[in-house]
């Protein structure tokens, strides 16, 4: 099992998201995520989310909301390895200008998503279940995610099944 975050930053009823079309062997490829990576040696969470938030999308962040876990399973080892990943959300950006144009980012395209639109997008599909539990704001959650063949077949939120 690896360690990971994933941010979401909220700016005008929009997320900042990823379209991860970069990379070799992205067990996310072609799909539209959240901010985040995997945890350096010695990093907490919310040290792994900040220095994944700078080095993706150049944006330092305020305050960070560690709003749950997530116990990620894919039976496409190696590409998509077993995982935790620890979810945040903010709307806390220290230096993006109006109008300013995001960086160039070495694993996909930068882009502002309506949140009423995630859904329309290539995800996970375990992801619309934790995206309305960020904006419904439920208190810290543990959430597990069971994949097969790429198809979501297990979803167990605070050890209530939730889906399959």
């Amino acid at each position: 099992m690896i360690n990971t975050t994933l941010c979401y930053i909220e700016k005008n009823n929009s997320y900042l998201m990823i379209h991860r079309t970069k990379k070799e062997n992205d067990c996310n490829k072609d799909k539209w995520i959240g901010i985040g990576g995997k945890f350096e040696k010695a990093e907490s969470p919310e040290e792994c989310a900040r220095r994944e938030i700078k080095e993706e999308t150049g944006l330092s962040i305020g305050q960070l909301e560690y709003r749950g876990i997530v116990t990620f399973v894919n039976d496409t080892e190696p590409e998509c390895e077993c995982e935790f990943m620890h979810l945040f959300w903010t709307k806390d950006i220290l230096n993006l200008r109006e109008n300013e144009s995001l960086p160039e980012c070495d694993e996909g395209e930068l882009e502002w998503v309506l949140k009423s639109r995630m859904n329309e997008l290539p995800h996970w599909q375990g992801d619309e279940i934790f995206l309305e539990l960020l904006d419904k704001k439920v208190p810290f959650f543990s959430l597990k995610l069971e994949y097969k063949d790429g198809k979501l077949k297990n979803a167990v939120l605070n050890e209530k099944k939730v889906f399959g």
